[in-house]
């Protein structure tokens, strides 16, 4: 498989441990009143970071509510605040995920972000399926089952599915900030 460029140039950054002030600052879409406010998970110091692309969590208190956070070694970190249906029993038709490409019935996610800055404030935003659970992550990395068909067959390496991870997370972003 011939891989473009721009993917093959791509390192492979882990994610680096974040404290609940870095997280609430990272964010560009929404304000830092709003950021203050957010639900930030409590068991920071037992996320597996060296198995992270990002760090995502839906707000247990706001099902609709879900967050992304990046925070490579080389970079300031970047959130954003998404809005989601609430997860339902009823979906039973299967989704991929337009991040790690994972497919799982019912458990892929239709996920809005608001565009930060002045297009943001007039209502824009851009939207992406992901995995619910947001563990993009784990799910390349065989660190979370997806169930049967799960993870089609693939002739890349781990390090070439991380960094498609890493690309597609990384156009997300851009969209949101451009």
């Amino acid at each position: 498989m011939h891989l473009p460029k721009t993917f093959r140039q791509i390192s492979v950054r882990r994610m680096r441990q974040l404290t609940e002030q870095e997280i609430r600052a990272a964010f560009v879409n929404c304000t830092k009143g709003a950021a203050k406010r957010l639900n930030i998970p409590h068991d920071l110091d037992e996320r597996p970071w060296a198995d992270l692309d990002y760090f995502g969590w839906r707000d247990p208190q706001a099902p609709d509510r879900a967050y992304l956070v990046t925070g490579p070694d080389d970079g300031p970190a970047r959130a954003v605040a998404l809005r989601c249906p609430s997860p339902t029993s009823w979906q039973t038709r299967r989704s991929m995920c337009s991040i790690c490409l994972t497919t799982h019935t019912g458990g892929v996610s239709l996920m809005v972000a608001a565009k930060a800055g002045k297009a943001g404030q007039q209502g824009n935003s851009v939207g992406a399926y992901l995995c619910a659970d947001l563990a993009c992550s784990l799910y390349v990395r065989g660190k979370r089952d997806a169930g049967a068909g799960g993870r089609m067959p693939e002739s890349l390496t781990l390090e070439e599915k991380i960094r498609r991870t890493v690309t597609n997370l990384a156009a997300f972003l851009d969209k949101v900030t451009a």
